[in-house]
């Protein structure tokens, strides 16, 4: 998931969790630390030898949330996959030469095949995340170069799934 707090979105991934010892990722950077969940949203927070006492109460509709740490209150709006999903769709104006998927995903159907020609608006496989099914078309006019997934492949964030080359416009 992604996690807003101002003007500064940071990736937030679950690595493993075995009781009170939890792994995660944010932005690339690995924590471990042992966390005890308490009463109405309070949370016991052991990291690095040093301890901390944070409060979440949520705020407003949505995922939006107030996080009361060690004397400084913070304001943050939880993103899911999804909504970062459909986010980085709406923000794609241009098409690249390589497609890679957005988030953990199972692919359920590849509809191309090395070689072939494709246009804008084509499907070019669906993949499956978080109990949704999703078609990845293609933004402009171009040719399948290569396919790295197959029907059933379990794909991790920003995995390259496909290799395109597109049409360059010749000028006069």
């Amino acid at each position: 998931m992604e996690i807003k707090t101002g003007n500064k979105t940071q990736c937030v991934t679950l690595l493993s969790k075995e009781g009170n010892n939890v792994s995660i990722d944010i932005d690339g950077r690995r924590f471990n630390v042992d966390v005890v969940m308490l009463q109405n949203g309070t949370c016991s927070i052991l990291y690095n030898g040093n301890s901390y006492k944070a409060e979440m109460t949520k705020s407003g509709e949505g995922k939006h949330y107030t996080v009361n740490l060690n004397y400084s209150t913070y304001q943050i709006d939880m993103l899911d996959s999804q909504a970062k999903y459909m986010r980085l769709r709406q923000r794609e104006s241009t098409q690249t030469d390589t497609i890679t998927v957005p988030m953990p995903c199972k692919i359920l159907k590849v509809y191309v095949k090395p070689g072939d020609r494709v246009s804008r608006g084509d499907t070019l496989f669906t993949m499956e995340a978080m109990k949704m099914q999703s078609n990845y078309k293609v933004g402009c006019d171009c040719a399948v170069l290569d396919v790295l997934i197959n029907d059933g492949d379990t794909m991790k964030a920003n995995d390259i799934a496909i290799k395109l080359e597109l049409n360059q416009k010749k000028t006069l």
